[in-house]
């Protein structure tokens, strides 16, 4: 069975049964109705995933993964911060008259700053180093700026990446792993959406950095569960899980800017019945 399924459940008993509750405190979130959006959340959750493995994604509902990588590349690739740009509506809640999100994820990677080797924006620095000083503890991105915070419509969720490369004995190439650290994340809505997206990334970067893909970890500060989304979680752990489908990446690409959506091939994908019309939280 997928053992993003297992790492689901588990995760999501943990809170349910031992995580705290947000009920009558003073909380920002809403649902548009004006009711305020409770959480029953854990602090410090850690999944870690071998993306050597198995590709991470559910079979309790399915995660549309083409959609998800549209949304990564939007931020790391397109750097964009203008809704125009993506092919999906979710980020239309946050978006001003122009489609802009403000000073915000794409926005921030797209900024260039002065290195000892010139001028470059985080992306390009991280392609740099994976490149020229593989070994480097240095090689990550953050874009929760504080001196921007002001003109960002939302603050970023999943604000950091850690690059890390090993050398697995007896192997000719580097593996690439990666740190995920998420502020915060809707269990329901996006846990298994972040995680897919992220894993596509790590990929990218590591087929054009000619390494192996290695491990993902995933470390969630807030992990919550919202108060109307607990009656689908009960409902979605309890489902049968299928075996992993397969993910690869068209191998011609070798030029991180070259990737598209359509590069991702997903098969034998079996999943449980979608779970549609999910309440968000805003």
């Amino acid at each position: 069975m997928s053992y993003a399924d297992q790492v689901f459940v588990n995760m999501c008993r943990d809170i349910l049964d031992n995580g705290t509750s947000t009920e009558g405190e003073k909380v920002r979130p809403h649902w548009p109705d004006g009711t305020p959006a409770y959480t029953v959340k854990k602090f410090g959750v850690v999944n870690r995933y071998d993306l050597r493995e198995e590709f991470p994604l559910l079979t309790l509902r399915r995660t549309a993964l083409k959609t998800a990588t549209d949304e990564i590349l939007w931020i790391w690739q397109k750097k964009s911060n203008n809704i125009n740009d993506l092919n999906a509506h979710i980020w239309d809640e946050w978006a001003d008259e122009d489609g802009s999100i403000g000073k915000a994820y794409g926005y921030q990677l797209g900024v260039k700053h002065k290195y000892k080797e010139g001028m470059m924006d985080q992306v390009d620095r991280v392609l740099y180093d994976l490149k020229n000083n593989p070994f480097s503890r240095r090689i990550l991105t953050n874009i929760y700026v504080h001196q921007d915070l002001s003109e960002m419509n939302l603050y970023p969720c999943a604000y950091s990446c850690t690059f890390n490369v090993t050398q697995r004995k007896g192997e000719d190439k580097l593996t690439l792993n990666m740190v995920l650290n998420q502020r915060s994340q809707d269990v329901l809505a996006a846990n298994n959406w972040n995680v897919a997206q992220y894993a596509v990334l790590q990929h990218m970067i590591a087929q054009v950095s000619d390494m192996y893909v290695g491990e993902l970890v995933h470390v969630i500060a807030d992990a919550h569960i919202y108060d109307r989304h607990i009656p689908i979680i009960e409902e979605l752990i309890t489902r049968e899980q299928f075996p992993a489908p397969k993910v690869t990446l068209n191998p011609d690409v070798h030029d991180f800017y070259k990737f598209t959506r359509d590069d991702i091939t997903v098969e034998n994908y079996v999943t449980g019945e979608q779970v549609k019309d999910i309440p968000i939280a805003i």
